[in-house]
């Protein structure tokens, strides 16, 4: 834990030039579950039984939206267990010093259709569960969640909750939380990564087709929302900001 912490930190030292993050760990109820660590050796993790969230071995930004690792980052190699939840429970995907506050952040699912160990991430249907973006002010020095979701005090903890809609289908998921940093003009990055859960439960609903997406698909570099010059006289004091994508499925 300690080691993802200390690159983190040395990442800040960087972030004018690249961003950095990813998810370290997740908790449901009050049972922790620890994620890949980047900054670990591969061969203490790989395949072992504790494993939940797909392999992801940089803190590095993707920045093509047609990159296949855009799904689950890379490698996205398939974990080997599920974190089991209930739908209509709440999963919080614990970051350590996230460090820029401009831009969208998105927690996606898809349906595995079978073991999540066997299913390819980027042939999924995703569809949203939550997003949230500018809250208020300008675009530029206004409040974003990205801004809300940083904690610089204590141990640094960023933590992202979110609910699995309660009349979702039992089945294998995937969750994807996603956190888009748009502070560079005309480059934006992706910082995605996956986790398996087992959902279960008496839901019997699925999203319709309005709410499904692919990744990668669903993000271009022609979208004016994400190719985008924050600084720019266009969007420097606009007090909104359209999350592109399809909308939250809620389980209606």
């Amino acid at each position: 834990m300690h080691s993802l912490l200390s690159l983190f930190l040395a990442a800040g030292l960087l972030h004018t030039v690249a961003g950095h993050g990813g998810v370290s760990n997740y908790t449901v109820g009050d049972t922790w579950y620890r994620g890949y660590n980047p900054s670990e050796p591969e061969a203490e993790q790989d395949g072992q039984p504790w494993l939940i969230n797909r392999k992801w071995t940089s803190i590095d930004p993707i920045f093509q939206p047609s990159n296949h690792s855009i799904s689950c980052n890379t490698p996205g190699t398939p974990a080997v267990s599920s974190i089991p939840i209930q739908a209509g429970e709440n999963i919080t995907a614990i970051y350590y010093w996230w460090l820029h506050n401009v831009g969208p952040m998105i927690t996606w699912m898809a349906d595995c259709e079978g073991p999540c160990e066997k299913f390819d991430s980027s042939t999924g249907k995703w569809f949203k569960i939550w997003q949230e973006g500018l809250l208020s002010g300008g675009v530029v020095e206004g409040w974003w969640w990205q801004r809300n979701f940083q904690n610089w005090e204590g141990d640094g903890e960023c933590v992202w909750p979110v609910t699995i809609p309660k009349d979702l289908k039992p089945g294998n998921y995937l969750i994807r939380h996603e956190i888009i940093a748009l502070h560079i003009a005309n480059k934006p990055q992706w910082y995605p990564e996956c986790a398996h859960l087992k959902v279960s439960g008496n839901g019997t609903k699925v999203p319709g087709e309005e709410y499904l997406a692919s990744l990668p698909g669903v993000w271009t570099l022609d979208q004016p929302e994400i190719n985008i010059d924050i600084y720019s006289p266009e969007w420097y004091n606009r007090t909104d900001y359209p999350i592109p994508g399809p909308p939250v499925w809620k389980g209606d």
